[in-house]
């Protein structure tokens, strides 16, 4: 554009002399003048250049930015527990709280193969891994915040992609439901993912400690995972999903102290755990539409076929669990209206107790009951619902049956 410029100009100096010939004008000062206006628009094509470059970097700089995505959630909190065993023991009151949930996740398309991604969240460094609620105590004191999840996540191959760090749980889970693994859980190791258009597949190698201590004395405590499925539409409102499960956490002879704090409803042999959980696994959902309403139905069984190292004890059996349940509706606009109903047996030693669902029986294994939730839609993305469980434990655990009651009320956005 620049040099058409100057074409012109110059084939107008050249031209202009014959012109002012012909009309018998012949004037110094007009050849001034268009020279004068050929060096301003020679300036002015010279910033239109240094504009385009300018702008040429803050393309490059945006397309940068577009490969971050920030995502988070907040959660207001307010529950009151009933448990029959410290009313019994203690003769307290139910108990009453309120707490908040904070999450911000980032994630990087590094290149067109990798991906990596941090996520922070309130809680305690070395806390609960099923939690990060934060209750509102000690005087309005600051709330902690730590490392919720970081990973790397290359696709290696088509359809295959492998992760390493901290995660969200990488198996399906029908329903979302916690039968198995809570949904704040996030597990530390690497995983394997494949899927296609009706097929996926996942292969985990986790750790619940991986540091043999300084001396190489403790236990490094490795757990694996393995899940395929497969996904099929009847017809065009109707999606379903059924699959297999196999999860391997050797942990019989284990210390608590080496994995956490209680055996959360597991049979025990003095201060270890007594079982291997091979745990095994077989799932369906179903997502439809009922009256113009989203709508799923699931249901998820397992069975522990894991035995003990220790000798004199017997296989375990209490060693099988199951969910089964329906949500009906969506919250996620203003107006919504959602509501559910599942019910929930575990037994004792059916799975690792500290990973299942913390809210259900108030965590653990040895529990069974039910689970009602609604919710409306305040906002785009914003909704305030309501969770009652009536569950009870301890059957086999604690050799008395406790009622258990937990009522929740929440008000949730995302962003």
């Amino acid at each position: 554009m620049k040099y058409i410029a100057f074409f012109l100009v110059v084939a107008t100096l050249i031209l202009s002399p014959f012109t002012m010939a012909s009309s018998s004008i012949h004037n110094e000062d007009s050849i001034a003048e268009l020279k004068a206006q050929m060096a301003q628009l020679s300036k002015r094509l010279d910033n239109m250049d240094t504009y385009t470059a300018t702008l040429g970097k803050s393309k490059k700089k945006l397309a940068w930015a577009e490969k971050i995505k920030i995502k988070g959630d907040m959660r207001y909190r307010y529950e009151t527990i009933e448990d029959d065993r410290k009313l019994a023991a203690a003769g307290a009151d139910d108990r009453n709280r309120s707490r908040i949930r904070a999450r911000l996740g980032v994630t990087a398309q590094v290149s067109e193969d990798v991906k990596a991604g941090f996520a922070l969240a309130t809680g305690t460094n070395g806390g609960d891994p099923v939690s990060s609620n934060s209750t509102f105590n000690g005087g309005n004191s600051d709330k902690g915040i730590v490392l919720d999840q970081g990973y790397i996540s290359w696709k290696f191959y088509d359809n295959m992609t492998l992760t390493a760090g901290k995660t969200k749980v990488p198996y399906f889970k029908p329903g979302k439901s916690g039968l198995i693994f809570d949904g704040d859980l996030r597990p530390e190791g690497a995983h394997i993912k494949y899927k296609n258009n009706n097929v996926f597949a996942t292969l985990g190698y986790n750790f619940l400690n991986s540091d043999d201590g300084s001396s190489g004395n403790n236990d490094i405590i490795e757990t694996y995972g393995a899940q395929v499925g497969y996904k099929f539409k009847v017809d065009k409102n109707t999606k379903v999903t059924v699959g297999l499960g196999y999860y391997n956490i050797p942990l019989s002879g284990s210390e608590f102290a080496d994995v956490m704090t209680d055996q959360f409803g597991n049979s025990k042999n003095g201060t270890t755990y007594a079982y291997n959980y091979e745990i095994q696994q077989v799932f369906a959902e179903v997502k439809t539409k009922i009256a113009g309403q989203k709508s799923t139905f699931y249901a998820d069984y397992i069975k522990n076929d894991g035995d003990s190292d220790i000798t004199g004890i017997s296989d375990p059996k209490e060693d099988t669990g199951f969910v089964y349940g329906v949500k009906v509706g969506s919250a996620k606009k203003k107006g919504g209206f959602a509501f559910g109903y599942a019910h929930q047996d575990l037994e004792q030693d059916a799975t690792f107790g500290g990973h299942t669902d913390s809210d259900f029986g108030g965590g653990g294994t040895d529990t069974k009951g039910s689970k009602l939730s609604a919710a409306l839609g305040l906002s785009k993305n914003t909704s305030l619902a309501l969770t009652y469980f009536d569950t009870e434990y301890g059957k086999e655990s604690r050799g008395t049956q406790y009622d258990y009651e937990r009522l929740q009320v929440d008000l949730k956005t995302k962003f």
